[in-house]
């Protein structure tokens, strides 16, 4: 049965009616916007009422003035008094302060979930699922794994103080303590499995009612078109589309928006608006000079004058060749086969999304269009035949990156290795004359370097994915963040366990693919101490830099001192980074449950890491990042599957272990749980990814029923309608003695006639 959605009683009609008149002024007035803003832009959230919580850290005072001046203003709880900021150099931004952590902990998951939406609250239960899972593997490793792994010789080990006399590598070959590491795994990961299925349900249930919340989106009534063949009688596109959906979809199409090649159109708006901006920078310095000049008594320089009369004849110039090419006749030679298709109703919108519209497959080809805020326009001008060269292109280049990232990892790992360090590097050995320098340089000094190497990963992941050709922003970010994550795994994981202990063995492992477990499980057992200081530099230095955002405060700084300089500050809003977020956490949740059993003295320092990740998030997200776009979820099938992925390693690793300690046995009985593992994958992958990837037709059915009944039905149509119109055809406000030329002769969104 799908959600019920109540009846709209007298009160809830009038709240229906007085939305949709704010609905409808929002509308109006997008359309006001600049050339090369978005018809919504960046905002803090869809309610001004929420929590502001203070600085984490004593440094993050200044940082703290920094995203106020970012921010909006926010309005304070009803009833309550206004709370007073402090002046940019105040004494108590730089005093320490730690009120910010309880105030987080009280921050509800509602209260998130409507001030910055599912995703945002995806990444806190990604965070509090790692501590509901840890939480009771920790209490297993230390109450039962330890004292198992520390008495493994039958009597007390040799060397008390090693890392190895608390893992299972201590544990003697044939023992029957092993049979107690089989039932933990056996335990873990059916409790891991029952979590994601209660995590991926819970999360199912949200994306549906947020659906219902966010009902009056354009996407919803919206679909975008590619492989738009041109007209024989007309030799345009946009009435093929128009012959076409009135033909094939003839109660549910409304109307179309056709795409355009604004490339030109686009460089004479950048000099249109750095135009008006010299224009203004020299009025201010003419206002400036001629006051110096009056109190001095002396003439009046009309110099500057010229210089504004010249480049105002420049930008009406301008703004009539813009005018020209917005005209109708102008626009049709620059179509592109690519249109935005509005429907009357969700149900008619999604039919025509999820079904194939011609019997040649790259024609009239439909997918769900993404929110007019997350559009990624200049990727529409690719052609769709052209768009798997494109992906594959950025494959490749991803590939070869993680490749090349394998000499600086290979070279941390042989700082982590004293002896072979030196070998390659005999002057290393000048680290033994200082007392301790040698522990520093061989334990914390890896981590951090890879630490630091692995921050711009994601950045530049990003940067190939919008080559790839995806027509919104959240797609490039998924992408983005698929990719780090296989990067952090193939380098971070696997490259530090080859390079660490198994540089001499890589020949052996090819040849021989069936002795894989057995090397990684040794691999594993040799390397817990350098992911121990990775996760404790990862936890410590990482979210400290999340919260101080040195490097965004280093490009204002940047800005202030260069092409800024002088200029009045312009407010802007950063998004949550999803792609190097999650991928990141990600790979702790996977190095935790691969050493939950190896190593058990790990887990405890993953649930600090976990604890402070939550409330550290928690801060950056009701109180420094905007929200951008909204996929209502569409982030939580990529963690199910990467969870998923480090439970599969962590039965590997234990298949190899249990070999190597001469128990067959075990690995055999092992073997069911990883193939009940598979199956439980392929059957989430049924039950629940389709309802992420689509829009059911019962739930599109419904909210339209329900639109009916308030009469918002018809004014969601209307508002989706002008909401797909590209920046360079929206009006112009460059100044305020411009002509009103600037504004295109027609509305480039079609009505079927």
């Amino acid at each position: 049965m799908g959600p019920r959605i109540l009846e709209p009683s007298a009160p809830d009609q009038a709240k229906e009616a007085q939305r949709a008149d704010s609905c409808r002024s929002t509308a109006t007035a997008s359309l006001s916007l600049s050339s090369h803003e978005s018809a919504e832009p960046p905002r803090v959230g869809r309610h001004q009422h929420r929590p502001r919580l203070g600085g984490p850290l004593p440094l993050l005072r200044p940082q703290e003035a920094a995203v106020e001046r970012r921010h909006l203003p926010r309005a304070a709880p009803l009833g309550a008094p206004p709370r007073p900021f402090d002046p940019p150099l105040a004494l108590r931004r730089f005093l320490p302060s730690v009120s910010w952590i309880p105030r987080a902990f009280r921050v509800t998951e509602d209260e998130i979930l409507e001030s910055s939406g599912l995703d945002a609250l995806i990444v806190i239960r990604l965070f509090k699922f790692g501590i509901k899972f840890f939480l009771p593997c920790s209490l297993v490793g230390l109450v039962v794994l330890l004292p198992v792994n520390y008495n493994g010789q039958d009597g007390p080990p040799v060397d008390y103080l090693s890392m190895d006399s608390l893992a299972i590598s201590n544990i003697r070959r044939g023992s029957d303590r092993l049979w107690v590491h089989f039932t933990c795994l056996w335990l873990m990961s059916v409790y891991g499995l029952y979590l994601l299925y209660k995590e991926y349900k819970e999360i199912l249930g949200k994306r549906i009612h947020q659906l219902q919340i966010i009902r009056h989106r354009p996407d919803q009534f919206t679909v975008l078109v590619r492989g738009i063949p041109l007209c024989t009688d007309h030799k345009a596109r946009g009435c093929s589309v128009d012959h076409f959906f009135s033909k094939h979809h003839p109660y549910s199409y409304h109307s179309y928006q056709m795409m355009y090649d604004g490339s030109h159109l686009e460089n004479l708006l950048d000099q249109a608006k750095s135009t008006a901006r010299k224009i203004e920078d020299l009025r201010k310095r003419s206002s400036v000079e001629k006051h110096k000049r009056e109190f001095l008594l002396l003439c009046t320089n009309g110099e500057d004058s010229t210089k504004i009369t010249l480049q105002e004849e420049k930008l009406q110039e301008l703004s009539h060749r813009i005018h020209q090419l917005q005209c109708e006749d102008m626009l049709q030679d620059k179509e592109l086969p690519v249109a935005f298709v509005i429907f009357k109703s969700r149900w008619g919108a999604a039919l025509a999304a999820q079904s194939q519209q011609h019997s040649h497959p790259l024609l009239w080809t439909t997918e769900v269009a993404p929110e007019p805020r997350d559009v990624s326009w200049k990727n529409l001008a690719i052609p769709n035949r052209v768009l798997p060269l494109y992906k594959i292109g950025v494959i490749l280049a991803a590939t070869l990156l993680t490749i090349f990232f394998a000499v600086p990892v290979t070279a941390v790992q042989g700082i982590a290795r004293f002896e072979k360090l030196k070998k390659w590097f005999p002057p290393a050995m000048a680290a033994q004359l200082i007392p301790g320098l040698s522990s520093i340089v061989t334990g914390y000094l890896p981590s951090v370097i890879l630490n630091g190497f692995i921050y711009a990963i994601p950045f530049a992941m990003l940067g190939m994915a919008k080559l790839a050709g995806y027509v919104s922003k959240s797609k490039e970010e998924l992408k983005a963040c698929d990719m780090v994550f296989y990067f952090l795994v193939g380098n971070v994981f696997f490259l530090s366990l080859l390079s660490g202990s198994l540089l001499d063995e890589i020949g052996e492992s090819v040849t021989h693919p069936k002795n894989v477990p057995s090397h990684l499980a040794r691999a594993v057992s040799a390397q817990g101490d350098f992911f121990i200081t990775y996760i404790l530099t990862d936890g410590l230095s990482g979210f400290s830099l999340e919260i101080l955002q040195p490097g965004l405060l280093l490009w204002d700084l940047i800005k202030s001192l260069t092409y800024r300089h002088g200029k009045e500050k312009e407010p802007y809003l950063y998004s949550l980074p999803y792609f190097r977020v999650i991928p990141v956490v990600s790979l702790a949740m996977l190095i935790g449950m691969v050493y939950a059993l190896v190593v058990p003295l790990l887990v405890p320092f993953l649930i600090c890491y976990f604890c402070l990740g939550y409330v550290v998030y928690i801060n950056q997200i009701t109180d420094v990042y905007a929200v951008t776009y909204e996929t209502c979820g569409k982030y939580w099938p990529y963690i199910h599957h990467y969870i998923l992925i480090a439970i599969i390693l962590m039965q590997i690793t234990m298949i190899g272990l249990f070999g190597l300690k001469s128990k067959p046995a075990a690995s055999v009985c092992t073997v069911p749980l990883l193939l009940f593992s598979l199956l439980f994958h392929g059957y989430c992958k049924l039950r629940f990814y389709p309802t992420f990837r689509n829009y059911s037709i019962q739930d599109a059915t419904e909210i339209d029923e329900f639109d009916k009944k308030s009469n918002q039905l018809e004014l969601s149509s209307e508002i989706a309608k002008d909401s797909y119109c590209p920046p360079f055809l929206r009006p112009m406000n460059l100044a305020a003695s411009e002509s009103s030329s600037t504004v295109p002769l027609v509305s480039t969104s079609r009505s079927p006639a």
